[in-house]
C-alpha cells in the first residue's frame, strides 16, 4: 500500500532583490524588486506502508522544505501530496494523529514539568486509551531506557535523553508515519545504537513508516533500504539502497593477507591488469567495475596465489552519494 503519494510538487518563494548602495536600500524599502526562488522543483515519489526511508542531500538541497510540505507545515506552490489519503496542509487536524515528528534540535516536551507528565498530556491530547497507553510506554521506556529520567523536567536532560523522551513522545500515539529530521545529531556512539534499536523494534511490531533525513551515513545504512535523494530542489535518485550502491560505485575493493613471496605472486599475476594493488599490513586490490567481473578478479587471485583471510569489501556509502551528487552535475554550493 502506498502510504505517502507525492505527484509533481514545487515550492517557489519570493525574495527581495537587494539593490547595492544606499539608494538601492531605500528603492527597496518603498518598492520592493521581488525575484522567484524555487526551493522544490515538480518531484515526484511514493513511499509504501512499513518502509524506512532516507531523505537526503546536501545542504539547501530543498529537503526541510519537503518535509514540511509533506507533515502540513507549508502547502506546495503546485503539484499535490497525500498522507494516508488526507492532504496534509488542507486537512492539518485530521492528519496530525497520523504523524509523528522528532526534530534533533527542537523538542515537543514541556520545558518545566516531568517527562511523563508531558506523556499524560499527549495522552489526553490523542485519546489514547488507558490500555494502550500503558503498553506502548512500558515498551518505549525498556527498549529506550527513558525509566532513570522520566520523573525530571525536559530542561535537566542531556542531549541524548532529551532525543529519546522525544522518540517516546512522538509515537505514544502510534502514528502512521514517524518524520524524523537530523535525530542522531550530536549523541554519543552508544545512544545512537538505542535509537536505531528502538526505529527497527517499532517498524517491526507496528508497521510504523518511517522518513529519515540525516546528514549521518550511519543512520542510512542502518535503517534504510530505500534512499530518495534530492538536490537543487530536484529529484536525482529514488530506489533501494543497494540498487544505489550498484549503480554508483564504480570500484571494487578486496582484501586479503599473504606472505611477501605470495604478493609478489599476486603481483606477477595482474601485471598486465588495470587494478591497484595496494600493500600495508593488509593487501588489497582495487579494480572498476566495468572493466572486470569481481569473480574474474578472484579467479585470477586464488589460481595464482595462497591468499588468507579473503574480503570483499562493501563500497562505503559516503563515496556512493558524492559520486550521484558529481553525476548529477550539480553537487553541494
Amino acid at each position: 500500500m502506498q502510504l505517502i503519494k507525492v505527484n509533481g510538487i514545487s515550492k517557489e518563494y519570493r525574495i527581495v532583490k537587494k539593490e547595492e548602495g544606499l539608494k538601492g536600500a531605500v528603492k527597496n524599502l518603498f518598492i520592493p524588486n521581488y525575484t522567484k526562488f524555487r526551493a522544490v522543483d515538480n518531484i515526484s515519489f511514493s513511499i509504501e506502508e512499513g518502509n524506512i526511508v532516507g531523505f537526503i542531500g546536501p545542504n539547501g538541497a530543498g529537503k526541510s522544505t519537503t518535509i514540511k510540505m509533506m507533515v502540513g507545515v507549508l502547502s506546495p506552490t503546485s503539484g499535490t501530496i497525500s498522507v494516508n489519503g488526507v492532504d496534509p496542509f488542507k486537512e492539518r487536524k485530521k492528519n496530525a494523529p497520523n504523524i509523528g515528528i522528532v526534530f534533533g534540535q527542537r523538542t515537543q516536551l514541556w520545558w518545566d514539568i516531568p517527562v511523563k507528565e508531558t506523556y499524560k498530556l499527549l495522552k489526553k491530547m490523542y485519546n489514547i486509551s488507558d490500555k494502550d497507553y500503558k503498553k506502548r510506554l512500558d515498551l518505549f521506556s525498556e527498549v529506550l531506557d527513558i525509566t532513570s529520567f522520566i520523573n525530571k523536567p525536559t530542561r535537566q536532560l542531556s542531549l541524548g535523553q532529551r532525543v529519546r523522551a522525544d522518540m517516546c513522545a512522538a509515537l505514544l500515539h502510534n502514528p502512521k508515519v514517524l518524520f524524523l529530521d537530523e535525530p542522531t545529531i550530536g549523541l554519543d556512539v552508544v545512544v545512537k545504537e538505542k535509537i536505531h534499536e528502538f526505529l527497527m523494534e517499532i517498524n517491526r511490531l507496528y508497521h510504523t513508516t518511517v522518513i529519515l533525513t540525516t546528514h549521518d551515513i550511519s543512520d542510512i545504512e542502518t535503517l534504510s533500504k530505500k534512499i530518495i535523494v534530492i538536490d537543487h530542489g530536484n529529484l536525482i535518485y529514488n530506489d533501494t539502497l543497494s540498487k544505489l550502491k550498484n549503480e554508483y560505485s564504480n570500484e571494487e575493493k578486496i582484501t586479503f593477507n599473504a606472505s611477501d613471496d605470495e604478493w609478489n605472486r599476486v603481483k606477477t599475476a595482474f601485471q598486465d591488469y588495470n587494478v591497484r594493488l595496494i600493500q600495508g599490513e593488509e593487501k588489497a586490490i582495487f579494480f572498476q567495475k566495468q572493466d572486470y567481473e569481481l569473480t574474474y578478479i578472484l579467479e585470477t587471485l586464488i589460481s595464482n596465489s595462497k591468499v588468507q583471510n579473503l574480503n570483499i569489501v562493501e563500497t562505503n556509502l559516503e563515496s556512493v552519494i558524492k559520486n550521484i551528487y558529481n553525476k548529477s552535475g550539480k553537487g553541494d554550493s
